[in-house]
């Protein structure tokens, strides 16, 4: 297939970076990427309405589709590597996860002769599937177990063959370690994309929230509580809708913003949990000022997964100086510390998640402290600037 935007000029002083994008990505990492790098993306065709990309980049992007089936868009990646043109090369692949297209990724490199590859690991895929068995209902495939042990033995198979890998915490180097594999494998924690705090930051001025909810159209009385998360059964929204129902119930005035692709599905879960009246749910924001204006705007956000990478959600937050409550899972673990930085419950305790609710939002001076924390917090570790930079080290020093 054609590339979707014509080849710009390479900057000779900019490495040339290949993004093989197997499952869908961020717009906040392309656009990164291509701000340090002459970025190629080399993407699989992503069915049933789901974008290859989350949003337009800022700046169209050399990419290039491939097939839907992953089988085949591997043999694509496998003949762009082998027949590449000499001033085409790129000086370094960079692949998502530890897939299908991350194992041609590693062979080309192996037998072929291929450039450098660094498998990039956002999420624990084994544990996510593992959701679709424990959590079916909602915004999920069917569970098969063929097809799990096959993930397994893909992330085996690209531990056998070693090289760089990046991973977003502590819990996936975890997560990649557990694979086994080649003493010549080497993980490196850098929590891309990270979070602009240039957009993502505290209210300035003296704006009050009721002004904020009104700029973002939301109700003036009453606590929003903000849930940006897909659908999707690793992301729990049933557990949270149970919780939020017992607080409804237990008469407190309370909102529930959700902006995700799966806005009509969680609406439909809303209504089965008997307060779709509460609920105000759309299409997904363009993750920039739009998206900050809504953190800002609400009073807590909630971050309900059964795993988690990382989770992006709640460090936005914290970088607007909103509390946060979410699971005590995942890389969730490194950044929403109970008593530190937010409140923790454990996975799917809708009545646990019930409680923390409340704590949260019946004390604003402690919810303030916990969130000031959590900014200072993603200022010293997750902003963008740093993990893009420290990023582009580790690339310039591998494609040496």
């Amino acid at each position: 297939m054609p590339p979707s935007a014509p080849a710009s000029t390479a900057d000779p002083r900019r490495l040339r970076l290949l993004f093989v994008v197997e499952s869908g990505t961020d717009v906040r990492l392309v656009d990164g990427l291509a701000q340090r790098f002459t970025l190629r993306l080399l993407a699989r065709t992503i069915g049933g309405g789901g974008r290859e990309v989350s949003q337009a980049p800022a700046k169209p992007v050399d990419m290039e589709r491939g097939p839907r089936s992953r089988w085949r868009f591997a043999a694509l990646v496998i003949r762009r590597l082998w027949n590449w043109r000499a001033q085409e090369r790129p000086d370094l692949v960079l692949t998502q996860g530890y897939g299908v297209a991350a194992l041609a990724c590693q062979l080309a490199r192996r037998f072929l002769g291929g450039p450098p590859v660094v498998l990039l690991v956002c999420s624990p895929v084994e544990e996510y599937y593992r959701c679709r068995r424990d959590q079916p209902t909602v915004g999920g495939s069917r569970y098969r177990a063929l097809e799990f042990f096959g993930l397994r033995a893909l992330a085996k198979l690209n531990a056998w063959l070693g090289g760089d890998c990046v991973v977003l915490s502590a819990h996936l180097a975890g997560v990649v370690r557990s694979h086994g594999g080649s003493r010549r494998r080497s993980l490196h924690e850098i929590p891309l994309y990270g979070v602009d705090t240039t957009i993502f930051h505290p209210p300035a001025g003296d704006e009050t929230k009721t002004a904020r909810k009104a700029a973002r159209g939301l109700p003036a009385t009453g606590a929003v509580i903000f849930f940006s998360s897909r659908i999707a059964p690793e992301k729990d929204a049933e557990t949270l809708l149970r919780a939020f129902a017992a607080r409804i119930q237990a008469g407190d005035d309370l909102w529930l913003l959700h902006r995700s692709g799966g806005w009509r599905e969680f609406l439909r879960a809303a209504e089965t949990a008997g307060v779709a009246a509460r609920v105000i749910a759309t299409d997904a924001v363009f993750p920039g000022a739009e998206l900050a204006a809504d953190y800002r705007a609400c009073d807590l956000v909630v971050q309900a997964s059964r795993a988690e990478g990382l989770g992006f959600s709640v460090l936005e937050a914290f970088a607007c100086a909103v509390p946060v409550v979410a699971t005590a899972v995942g890389g969730l673990r490194e950044t929403v510390r109970d008593g530190g930085t937010g409140w923790t419950y454990p996975p799917g305790d809708a009545t646990a998640l019930a409680t923390a609710l409340e704590a949260a939002l019946s004390d604003p001076a402690e919810a303030a402290r916990r969130a000031e924390n959590g900014r200072r917090m993603v200022a010293e570790k997750y902003a963008a600037e740093r993990v893009f930079a420290d990023f582009a080290e580790l690339a310039a020093k591998l494609a040496r």
